[in-house]
């Protein structure tokens, strides 16, 4: 070139040094469309889905169903066997807001049987007298007091004859229109072996 020095490789075929043939980015150049592997987003979008109903029907699965019954219903017959002393209110707030109120309380097996399960029907009042919220649930034993009240159906520890145990019931909502006296507890159904 001018100085005397002769230029090798890709500037040497392009004396105005344009970069043509540079190995450098291209700019200007589109490159052909790729298409795209959608099949690994379909597996992993089945396989969240999978998990997040397994999580699901697992969470539900102990949860008992809330049923509504007659307040007419008779009491179970091994239910005298089965005394509930001590009973005791209370309620609390959560973060959100919302009140739960619980109702705690004893039971004695005094009759012959090994009882499995237990199903206490709930009837708040309201100042006439009439139900105003009936609530059909599984007595919940409690479990362990600290460092908070845990508690578990009675089929996970069976009552034994002359056994006793504190229970819990747990109510989301208590109806406005309850008077604010003690409900009455009647057990409807007891499982015995």
């Amino acid at each position: 070139m001018r100085d005397g020095t002769e230029m090798t490789g890709p500037q040497a075929a392009d004396p105005r040094g344009s970069g043509k043939d540079d190995a450098g980015p291209r700019l200007g150049v589109t490159l052909e469309p790729q298409s795209r592997n959608w099949m690994p987003m379909v597996i992993a979008s089945a396989v969240i889905l999978l998990v997040g109903a397994a999580v699901v029907m697992v969470m539900e699965h102990g949860r008992g169903v809330s049923r509504v019954l007659p307040i007419t219903t008779a009491t179970d017959p091994y239910a005298p066997n089965l005394p509930l002393t001590n009973l005791a209110m209370s309620d609390s707030t959560s973060l959100s807001g919302g009140k739960v109120t619980y109702l705690d309380g004893h039971i004695v097996n005094k009759g012959t049987a090994t009882v499995t399960g237990i199903l206490v029907q709930v009837l708040f009042r309201d100042y006439a007298h009439e139900v105003s919220q009936n609530e059909t649930d599984p007595l919940m034993l409690i479990r362990m007091r600290e460092p908070y009240i845990d508690v578990e159906p009675v089929s996970a520890a069976p009552l034994k004859p002359g056994a006793e145990q504190d229970f819990r019931l747990i109510f989301d909502r208590v109806s406005p229109d309850w008077d604010g006296a003690y409900p009455e507890v009647r057990i409807v159904r007891v499982v015995t072996k």
